[in-house]
């Protein structure tokens, strides 16, 4: 990737970043670890080029569609749907209040740029699924992609959907593990170890490949090299750091689901913008 795209992308990330801690600490609640550890791959996903997508036609049919299937990471997407124009990033500080579009989890309903409502675990790599099949059905040629968390995926519904997209070669679908170790009780390994996911997802007859989350150029060369594969789905098995971005919030299962308080928030602030 040349130096100024991935300059550009590392900003747009950090943007992302700050819209999520600005937006769970106005709400006073939410999940920013995961997803901060998502950031970079949604910036690449909505800015480098990989998802065809209009913000002024949220809606059009032959868009390219995500599927966020770990949907408490909300304030990622908001944040990055936000940035690229889908409704006004002022927006973000109002997530999760009783009149606005931005609820704890997405609502396809409610939020431009949303194409699957989720929350419940496992449901979300379902529905893009369907989508994905829904576009061979049609002979079109848009491309799913699903962001699925390394705890959601002890979920069956999981493993029943990953045969499923086997079964009918739907080499237009993505999904993107985030593995980032860590769930609301503790460390994966301990909850329920999913470990090996490389030759679990290879004996459902997937490509799979893998990436460093946080470099964009490994960022860059998996999704590359999905989009490339032929005759079966993807998986990118993205390793990520939880909390990416804030040093108290980094590897601390503490900082699933809460929100910063008032001195937490001007340090996170100061390090997301350099300033610490």
């Amino acid at each position: 990737m040349e130096i100024t795209k991935r300059q550009e992308l590392s900003e747009i990330a950090r943007k992302i970043r700050i819209g999520i801690v600005e937006s769970t600490n106005a709400a006073g609640c939410g999940h920013p670890g995961g997803s901060l550890s998502i950031a970079d791959v949604l910036a690449w996903l909505y800015f480098g080029g990989e998802m065809n997508i209009n913000p002024n036609d949220p809606a059009w049919a032959d868009r390219d569609r995500l599927v966020l299937s770990k949907g408490h990471a909300a304030p990622a997407l908001y944040s990055t749907l936000a940035l690229r124009g889908f409704f006004p990033v002022e927006d973000l500080k109002t997530l999760r209040k009783p009149d606005s579009h931005l609820q704890g989890h997405p609502n396809m309903h409610k939020t431009p740029g949303v194409d699957m409502s989720t929350g419940s675990l496992g449901q979300g790599i379902s529905a893009a699924c369907g989508m994905a099949l829904s576009a061979k059905l049609d002979n079109k040629d848009y491309r799913v992609y699903a962001i699925v968390g390394d705890g959601e995926s002890q979920e069956g519904e999981v493993w029943e959907a990953a045969m499923f997209a086997s079964h009918f070669k739907l080499d237009n679908l993505c999904a993107v593990i985030d593995l980032n170790g860590l769930q609301i009780d503790g460390k994966v390994t301990d909850v329920m170890d999913i470990a090996p996911m490389d030759k679990k997802f290879a004996a459902f007859g997937w490509n799979v490949f893998e990436c460093d989350a946080h470099d964009l150029d490994s960022v860059e060369k998996a999704f590359t090299a999905a989009r490339e594969a032929k005759g079966a789905p993807s998986v990118i098995l993205s390793h990520s750091v939880k909390g990416k971005g804030v040093s108290f919030m980094e590897n601390n299962a503490g900082w699933h689901g809460k929100a910063t308080n008032a001195k937490e928030f001007e340090q996170a602030m100061a390090e997301l913008r350099g300033e610490a």
